[in-house]
């Protein structure tokens, strides 16, 4: 009777599923497996022993509940080898063997399978669990709880091969097993997940979460709200449709801002400030300084000034200084240079500014500081690069570089009498090379010394030669000869005693120094 019941319960719960799985926005499947079932290692046999597997077949009925979980309802067959029942005491005592013998077993489960799905995943890993109904050709029923896991390697957009082991809890004394499966699943019932997944993913190229065949901006990413085109200003407004797409602005004005909401956008408003009226681009229509000259000719609108121009009678050179406040009230300048004429408009007066093309600071004069490290470009030998007043502005050289300048005087060696670099001298001179590299502002001067050994004239040939021999190998590096300049000073230049040993040594050099460009 429970078997009917239990039988009848599943029955309907299949059904009822397969009525759910018509949908074909959730695909289904069928598959089939051949079977391997272990029904003796779980109970008392050998897990080593190949030969106590038995076949059977499967037919499963798979339905997708979303891209990780599948609902799955398998039917199995198998031939299974049981034994006669007799007690280990008989078998021992009385030496009777059990009699083995074949039987029929069928079941059908209701699995929950949950797979590490992605879309464009050809191996899918997954873990199932569930629970089943298992019946015996001697009548014999009992219930089981599947657990294990599988693989389903994709061969086609629908199809699959399916590999799974699992192990049976059951309910009853000495049913407990093990399956272990290889076969194929098939989708059917709509377009397979995982094709349907890479259809509706699609190429982004932006990132932006918009697939590009629906992003009207497929190379910048933006919001879907303005379907995936970016909005630099955040005013909502596309940046191909703002006009003014670096600064907030408003729908009616093209994503241009009002400032002063006299109803003309900024970006054609003279006076974006102060509110106006169109006829006069948007700066006042009235008179400001009450001098009867309308703001829209007055050259001096904020300064009362005669019915010509606007402008105050006191101001000889028309620049909107009173004579009375210009500094040079003979020469039309501005309001920042207190009248003076300012060539670079940086309000330090040309006759006062050191740089008068050049905007700049009045701390330094009217000069700029281009690097930022407190020296005017004016004083400043690397304007470009930052550096202490001790290099007059230019980067300071660290001191490991300046010890390996100062190793080279040492370590440059030449076959002797002779200006040929020998190997061991390429590493300090690759180092040199890496070093002015480093240090863009700076030049090289590469000078060649000898000992007073021999004639002076041959000396100072040779000293420069070896100096080029160094220049050479340095252009090779990749430094521009325009950077480096090298001499020959002979036996002219000694740092040491020349009537020693050391000293003579020390006397053959080639030094090398770094001088701001």
């Amino acid at each position: 009777m429970k078997k009917t019941i239990f039988l009848l319960v599943i029955s309907f719960f299949c059904s009822h599923l397969a009525l759910q799985a018509q949908n074909p926005e959730h695909p289904m499947g069928i598959s089939f497996k051949a079977l391997l079932m272990d029904y003796q290692s779980q109970n008392g046999g050998s897990l080593s022993s190949f030969r106590q597997y038995d076949p059977g077949f499967e037919l499963g009925f798979h339905k997708s509940i979303n891209n990780n979980l599948n609902l799955v309802i398998p039917i199995k067959f198998g031939i299974v080898t049981s034994h006669d029942s007799i007690n280990e005491l008989d078998e021992l005592q009385l030496g009777l063997d059990r009699r083995r013998f074949h039987k029929l077993v069928a079941g059908i489960d209701a699995q929950i399978q949950y797979q590490f799905y992605k879309p464009t995943s050809k191996v899918i890993p997954y873990v199932m669990a569930g629970l089943g109904a298992v019946t015996e050709s001697e009548g014999e029923f009992n219930l089981q709880a599947p657990l294990g896991l599988g693989f389903n390697f994709k061969i086609a957009d629908h199809a699959f091969v399916n590999l799974q082991s699992e192990y049976r809890y059951s309910f009853t004394e000495g049913r407990n097993n093990l399956h272990h499966g290889l076969g194929f699943v098939y989708l059917i019932g709509g377009k397979a997940p995982m094709k349907q997944e890479e259809e509706t993913v699609g190429e982004d190229s932006d990132g932006d979460g918009i697939i590009d065949d629906l992003d009207l901006c497929p190379n910048a990413a933006g919001p879907k709200e303005l379907n995936g085109c970016p909005d630099r200003d955040g005013d909502g407004i596309a940046d191909f449709q703002d006009v003014c797409p670096d600064i907030a602005g408003l729908k009616e004005f093209k994503g241009c801002p009002d400032s002063d909401g006299d109803g003309i956008s900024d970006n054609d408003d003279e006076c974006p400030n102060l509110a106006g009226v169109a006829s006069n681009n948007g700066c006042p229509g009235n008179d400001r300084d009450k001098d009867g000259v309308p703001d829209a000719r007055d050259r001096c609108p904020d300064l009362a000034g005669d019915q010509e121009d606007g402008c105050p009678s006191n101001d000889n050179d028309l620049d909107g200084v009173p004579n009375d406040l210009d500094r040079c009230p003979e020469d039309a300048g501005s309001v920042a240079a207190e009248g003076c004429p300012d060539a670079d408009g940086d309000g330090v007066a040309d006759f006062e500014d050191k740089c008068p093309t050049s905007p700049g600071s009045k701390v330094y004069n009217g000069c700029p500081d281009t690097d930022g490290d407190g020296i005017d470009d004016s004083r400043d030998r690397c304007p470009n690069s930052a550096g202490p007043v001790s290099t007059n502005g230019c980067p300071e050289i660290s001191r490991a570089d300046r010890e390996v300048l100062e190793l080279a005087m040492r370590a440059v060696q030449f076959d002797t009498g002779r200006a040929t670099l020998k190997s061991e001298s390429f590493d300090v001179l690759t180092q040199i090379a890496a070093i002015l590299k480093r240090y863009p502002d700076y030049n090289l001067s590469i000078s060649g010394h000898t000992d007073n050994t021999g004639r002076a004239q041959s000396n100072q040939t040779l000293s420069e030669r070896r100096a080029k021999a160094c220049y050479e190998f340095l252009i090779a590096q990749g430094i521009p000869a325009a950077r480096m300049n090298y001499a020959g000073y002979g036996e002219s230049k000694p740092i040491a005693d020349n009537n020693t040993l050391r000293g003579r040594a020390l006397n053959r050099r080639v030094e090398f120094n770094m001088v701001p460009r």
